[in-house]
């Protein structure tokens, strides 16, 4: 039976996540070369590895970059075929820019304001996603806030003719179905309203966070990859959820955790001790809507030990007490916590490979005897 099959990129405190589906479509959750010139650098080479698994294949069906923060975007405009300029049509290095059909964006990835004089990758993908949005095709906005009709106005750009390429929070995402792909993407942030209630974007706060229900054999297999969001967004996907009937979109079998494993997307705490204490309702989304045999992902660097210098108070993520959290709470023996730059050991990061089918999620082995037994074990399936 063919499996759809999930690759988690390891790239440090970064994101880079793969979607092959069993029809061949292939979608790509943001694209971060983080990897170093250095020779001892265990970050992969993320241009190489997605190159190779595309063969002669020069697309992605969809490529949604959930904010504009570097360690979800870096290297993308080197990598992507970009619509808005010629200098990034033509060839890197010998080699040919990968296509994307479709572009999947928040709306503050079009109305945030960049400094005009700053080059950078946020700035470009920023110019390819209004040039798509003014043209109005090849992109999917996510959110309709009233900063974004006011963009409208302010560059002559027709906002009610683009309806029909904005999808708002609490919606499914059109172009994907369980008859054709056995996929269905569902919205859950961000929120038109929080980004009303304030003045700036927040890259964070605003991105996206989707949704996704995989069919296999009759079995549902749903994953959540909820970007940088933090606690109190998660909070209100739960309450809205909850509020219009959508548990189905709350319920999981793999989290993709929000800010590489970071403390205060789950907690308003300061972080000290030896475990996280979540807000209730992140408590309850992680514990209550997790299904038996459930996987959460730590895209991220190893999580550090207690003492260490990347355990300090005011040390970035992951953080030691929130994986605790995770460890502890919401996996036990019929569960598992990964950490992407941990897989299948620290000496020798790959890519993660989830195959799922009829059963479930699988982490595909590595081809290694020593590791082949834990690595390709299957939790049992709920239902």
């Amino acid at each position: 039976m063919p499996k759809h099959k999930l690759t988690f990129h390891n790239l440090g405190s970064a994101d880079c996540i793969r979607i092959d589906l069993t029809n061949g479509k292939k979608i790509l959750f943001d694209y971060a070369n983080m990897r170093a010139e250095e020779r001892d650098d265990l970050r992969c080479d993320l241009p190489e590895t997605l190159r190779q698994d595309l063969g002669d294949r020069d697309y992605y069906d969809v490529v949604a970059f959930t904010h504009l923060d570097n360690d979800h975007i870096c290297g993308s405009t080197s990598f992507f075929r970009l619509d808005f300029a010629e200098a990034y049509q033509s060839d890197v290095d010998g080699k040919k820019r990968v296509e994307m059909r479709e572009m999947w964006v928040p709306a503050a990835v079009i109305t945030e304001p960049l400094p005009i004089d700053r080059p950078d990758e946020a700035k470009v993908l920023q110019k390819e996603a209004r040039f798509r949005f003014k043209q109005g095709e090849g992109i999917r906005v996510f959110s309709r806030p009233e900063r974004l009709r006011k963009w409208c106005e302010k560059n002559d750009v027709d906002f009610e003719s683009r309806r029909s390429i904005i999808t708002d929070a609490g919606k499914v995402i059109p172009g994907f179905d369980k008859a054709s792909d056995s996929v269905e993407f569902f919205a859950h942030a961000p929120f038109a309203h929080r980004q009303d209630d304030n003045s700036v974007e927040d890259r964070n706060e605003d991105s996206l966070v989707v949704h996704a229900t995989f069919w296999s054999g009759g079995s549902e297999t749903r994953l959540f990859l909820a970007s940088d969001i933090g606690h109190e967004n998660l909070g209100v996907i739960l309450d809205i959820s909850e509020t219009h009937g959508n548990e189905d979109r709350l319920r999981w079998d793999i989290f993709k955790l929000p800010h590489h494993c970071s403390h205060h997307a789950i907690s308003s705490q300061p972080r000290e001790g030896e475990k996280s204490i979540p807000e209730p309702k992140v408590k309850k989304l992680f514990e209550d809507y997790g299904e038996a045999g459930c996987l959460v992902v730590s895209t991220s660097w190893p999580i550090p030990a207690a003492g260490s210098k990347e355990d300090g108070k005011n040390a970035n993520p992951p953080h030691r007490q929130a994986a605790n959290y995770f460890k502890e709470d919401v996996v036990d023996k019929t569960k598992d916590f990964r950490v992407t730059m941990e897989h299948p050991d620290t000496k020798g990061p790959k890519p993660m490979e989830i195959e799922i089918d009829h059963l479930g999620a699988t982490v595909k082995a590595i081809a290694a005897p020593a590791i082949a037994s834990a690595a390709s074990s299957r939790p049992p399936r709920a239902g």
